[in-house]
């Protein structure tokens, strides 16, 4: 196969959770502009539904799907509505994500801590254990999950975030062995990309920061495709269980 070839997914589905912005959004018309059927997830279904015209204009089937990760029923809904509509899901792509803010770490309360595991951590697991299973039973696939550079690297300002991308590294190797060998789960730790929550950030501080990453920038979010098409297609077919560090040389 020639390197085009390897990285054609006309033919396949993908479903991207907080596909309707930021590194979702550049996931989504990725998989698209390479040819996969997408279905756009997130809790905002205009948002979604916007995402999903944008790559319709690419020429694929697009489904938009209104969708919070952090409640096993609204994934049990998002897993049938897949499956309903296109009989398959080859690609799951977990990005769906979240970081709040907060003070002291003793004034951090239990509602925010439960919010954070449940949108990063148990979401991630419940929707791969759902797909992952058909996957197996079926012609296979490929999950990507979308972890941080924090999970190795964790500061004091995002710890319960850290922490839940943390389980997600493990959940990688986990489900790779699960389902494997017809299934591949593999991991993307993105750095600092300039998405809209970067919108809150101190730039300044940022630029400061960031000149000593190897690159001396942060990442644009079609920064991440190339990645996520590496792991989606057949190019990758002998990785899995992995975590690519994809943060311009953040470490």
């Amino acid at each position: 196969m020639t390197a085009p070839d390897r990285l054609d997914l006309s033919g396949r589905v993908a479903l991207v959770t907080g596909g309707s912005r930021g590194l979702g959004r550049a996931a989504v018309l990725g998989l698209a502009g390479a040819g996969a059927d997408v279905i756009v997830a997130s809790r905002k279904l205009d948002a979604c539904e916007a995402v999903a015209e944008e790559a319709r204009a690419l020429g694929v089937r697009a489904l938009a799907v209104a969708c919070h990760v952090g409640r096993w029923d609204d994934l049990e809904r998002l897993t049938e509505t897949a499956y309903a509509t296109f009989d398959a899901v080859d690609v799951l792509v977990n990005n769906a994500g979240m970081s709040p803010l907060y003070g002291d770490l003793v004034d951090i309360e239990e509602a925010l801590w439960d919010k954070v595991q449940d949108v990063n951590l148990k979401g991630p697991f419940r929707l791969t254990a759902l797909i992952g299973t058909r996957m197996a039973a079926g012609s296979g696939g490929s999950i990507i999950n979308i972890s941080s550079a924090a999970a190795r690297h964790p500061r004091p300002t995002e710890l319960p975030y850290a922490a839940a991308k943390a389980g997600v590294n493990a959940l990688t190797v986990g489900f790779a062995h699960a389902f494997g060998p017809k299934v591949r789960v593999n991991c993307i730790a993105p750095g600092a990309f300039l998405t809209d929550i970067s919108d809150h950030w101190d730039m300044d501080v940022f630029a400061e920061a960031s000149s000593r990453f190897a690159l001396a920038r942060g990442g644009q979010p079609e920064e991440i495709v190339g990645s996520v098409l590496y792991l989606a297609s057949d190019a990758s077919s002998y990785t899995t269980g992995t975590v690519l560090e994809v943060d311009g040389g953040f470490v």
